[in-house]
């Protein structure tokens, strides 16, 4: 199978994205079959065993990251992250932040900002993005981490206001917001994108994945596609992608323990 000259997709996101995963375990190890794995696949893998992914399949390639922005219901008077840290502060449990879900990406990427300020605040889980949009709209939730596609019109018309995103470098899709890291030192989250393969793949199919994979998110096409939606692009070797699955599972199920987060 050549990248540019895939055979099909079989789109299978149901059950927070572990169907899809769940298929590749068992598919032959020839290269034809591969596994688009996100972030909800490693949170997934940190509170199911049988979900490993680190360990039962072989990282392809990395593909790209992608930043969330944090926003708050203009309501709400800060203009800044360290005026909202404020805000909570003086509010303490009164200031409401949503997610689309209880153990989502979303959710773990505020529980990791409440973390690293001590603020005192209450999250409100929902059932997926649109709803929990709709009540960020409505104040009756106050803040949420959002990818940027998703609020990026809401900002522009006022109904929106973006604090900071959460890569370690700005946006360009949001470049006068600053990131959350320009405030709280060492704050960094997103979401991910790469490929996996079986676990017994041989060597050089993996080897010849990765060379065309990263043909391709060279393609400054296919880089100005990505950019449209603020993604940044991966690129490296296999092991490159292995560490950072590695290195986002790690950071995740720390969060995970440390707030006795369980899927929702």
């Amino acid at each position: 199978m050549s990248v540019s000259g895939y055979q099909s997709i079989d789109n299978q996101p149901s059950a927070g994205a572990r169907i899809g995963a769940e298929a590749i375990l068992d598919a032959s190890p020839d290269g034809h079959t591969l596994a688009l794995i996100i972030a909800a696949n490693l949170i997934q893998a940190i509170h199911y065993d049988k979900l490993s992914f680190i360990r039962d399949l072989a990282p392809v390639a990395g593909i790209s990251r992608n930043p969330f922005v944090m926003v708050v219901n203009p309501s709400i008077p800060a203009r800044t992250v360290l005026e909202l840290i404020a805000f909570a502060n003086a509010n303490p449990g009164k200031l409401s932040i949503a997610s689309s879900g209880n153990g989502s990406i979303l959710h773990l990427t505020s529980e990791l900002f409440i973390s690293m300020t001590k603020i005192d605040v209450v999250h409100s889980p929902y059932r997926g993005m649109p709803p929990a949009i709709a009540d960020l709209l409505a104040g009756k939730v106050h803040a949420m981490f959002l990818p940027i596609p998703n609020s990026n019109q809401h900002i522009k018309d006022g109904k929106l206001r973006a604090l900071a995103v959460t890569s370690a470098m700005r946006s360009s899709l949001l470049a006068e917001v600053p990131t959350v890291g320009e405030f709280v030192r060492g704050y960094e989250a997103g979401g991910l994108q790469g490929l996996c393969a079986p676990k017994n793949t041989p060597a050089e199919i993996i080897d010849k994945l990765n060379k065309a994979i990263n043909v391709m998110v060279a393609d400054p096409n296919f880089r100005g596609r990505l950019a449209e939606f603020g993604n940044t692009v991966l690129s490296g070797s296999p092991a490159d992608f292995g560490k950072l699955m590695m290195d986002d599972t790690e950071k995740w199920a720390g969060i995970i323990r440390a707030a006795n987060i369980k899927p929702g």
